[in-house]
């Protein structure tokens, strides 16, 4: 049998690399032999995926519906999956770092211009049989997007902003999470009192929460920008992608879904708040929320227009 100068490098390789772990290459490459080809459904797990839309009615509508929130969850995974390569990186590069910033906001702005789906996709008829079906689940109840949040900012910026002069980062992180500015959309504003959309939340998530809290305080997207040289932190491409996720995510993103909402929920039948509950115009609008990532990066007269409709 004749080996190439190729073949015999790639078993070096090999060999460098299974000694490391202290396996034997010859088990391995054995094992090749009786492995299948790899397809393309085995790889991407098509019938898996495609068997994961269980509808709750006879409306056709509602598989709409459910597709639509399954591709954003792995949009927030993929959103997530970038985020960290950042947060991750002991001294990411500024080119890296502009870089991952322009994939993240790549996938905000499909959420956005994916909000036709909702607002056109739908008959409202069917969607206002089908969402008493799912009271009291919302969209409010997405874990992953509350981490993105986490690995976004600082804690404080996400604090509601009636509560933010009382808090620091020396505060608590359970007593944050109390005061975070989406709390508001699950509790009565006269008692404070919890609805079930919120604790059946924090029930499942909390602990979560709180160990993401802490584990992102020192390596957010934003401190990772504060601890690049004070050069690099005026670079004009990194400082727009940073402003431009901060926007896309917290304007743009929001406004999308509070428009394709508001055609549902404002349809003149009746119908005054989503599906769990929440007052969702002053819980989605950015307006109220007041939501900024990176408020260093803006001016006065921006931050005090910030989420007006123009």
């Amino acid at each position: 049998m004749n080996i190439t100068d190729n073949t015999a490098n790639i078993l070096d390789q090999l060999n460098e690399k299974f000694a490391a772990i202290g396996q034997k290459t010859d088990t391995h490459l054995e094992g090749l032999i009786w492995a299948k080809p790899i397809t393309y459904w085995d790889y991407i797990q098509t019938d898996a995926l495609l068997n994961l839309q269980i509808q709750r009615t006879t409306l056709p509508d509602e598989m709409v519906f459910i597709m639509y929130h399954q591709v954003n969850e792995l949009l927030f995974k993929m959103i997530l999956w970038e985020i960290n390569q950042i947060c991750h990186a002991e001294k990411p590069e500024t080119t890296f770092f502009t870089e991952r910033l322009a994939r993240i906001s790549r996938y905000f702005n499909m959420l956005t211009t994916s909000f036709d789906i909702m607002g056109d996709g739908m008959e409202v008829a069917q969607y206002m049989k089908f969402r008493n079906t799912l009271t009291p689940a919302s969209g409010f109840q997405s874990a992953q997007y509350r981490i993105i949040e986490f690995a976004s900012t600082d804690l404080i910026n996400l604090i509601d902003y009636r509560f933010r002069a009382t808090i620091d980062r020396n505060t608590p992180y359970e007593h944050a999470l109390e005061h975070l500015y989406w709390q508001a959309a699950g509790k009565d504003h006269k008692t404070g009192e919890k609805s079930f959309l919120l604790a059946e939340f924090e029930r499942k998530y909390k602990a979560l929460f709180l160990r993401e809290m802490e584990a992102y305080n020192t390596i957010n997207l934003w401190r990772k920008f504060k601890q690049l040289p004070e050069t690099d932190q005026q670079n004009p491409d990194l400082v727009a992608a940073m402003r431009h996720y901060d926007y896309t995510v917290n304007v743009t993103w929001v406004m999308g879904h509070l428009n394709a909402a508001r055609k549902y929920i404002d349809s003149g039948q009746g119908i005054a708040e989503a599906t769990g509950g929440s007052d969702w115009k002053k819980y989605m609008h950015p307006k109220y929320q007041r939501r900024i990532f990176f408020p260093e990066l803006w001016s006065e007269e921006e931050l005090k227009n910030w989420g007006e409709e123009k």
